[in-house]
C-alpha cells in the first residue's frame, strides 16, 4: 500500500515513441549496400532480366526492320508497288520505321520500370 505522503510514479517517455522501429534484421537493400553475396546475387538477377528484356527488344526491331529489305530482294514484286504514288520500299523504310523504333522504345521502358519496381519491392521486403 501507497502512502499518501509517497511521491507519484511518472512515467517518462520519448517524444518518438510512435515513429516507426527500424528492423533489425537484414533486409535486401542492406545486403546491397554492404556487398554480400545475397546482395551480389540481387544485383545479378536485376541484371540479367534487364539485359534480356534489352535483348528481347532489340532482336525484335531488328527482325522487323531487318526483314523489309530482305523481303524486297525476295519478292520482288514489292519493289515496283507503289502506294499513294511512293514506292512501297520508301515508304516502308522511310515512314514505317519511326513508329516500330518508338513502339520498341515504349516496350523496353515500360517493361525496364516494371523490373525495377518489382525489384524494389522483393529487395524491400527481405
Amino acid at each position: 500500500m501507497s502512502t499518501p505522503d509517497a511521491p507519484r510514479r511518472i512515467r517518462v517517455t520519448s517524444p518518438r515513441t510512435s515513429a516507426a522501429r527500424r528492423s533489425s534484421s537484414h533486409t535486401g537493400t542492406r545486403e546491397i549496400d554492404e556487398q554480400t553475396r545475397v546482395g551480389e546475387v540481387y544485383m545479378h538477377s536485376l541484371i540479367q532480366s534487364q539485359l534480356r528484356l534489352a535483348l528481347a527488344v532489340i532482336l525484335g526491331a531488328a527482325v522487323m526492320l531487318g526483314g523489309l529489305p530482305l523481303l524486297f530482294w525476295l519478292v520482288p514484286a514489292t519493289r515496283r508497288f507503289s502506294v499513294v504514288g511512293l514506292p512501297l520500299p520508301w515508304l516502308l523504310l522511310g515512314v514505317v520505321v519511326y513508329p516500330v523504333v518508338y513502339v520498341a522504345a515504349r516496350v523496353y521502358t515500360r517493361k525496364a520500370e516494371r523490373i525495377e519496381a518489382e525489384f524494389t519491392e522483393f529487395v524491400g521486403r527481405k
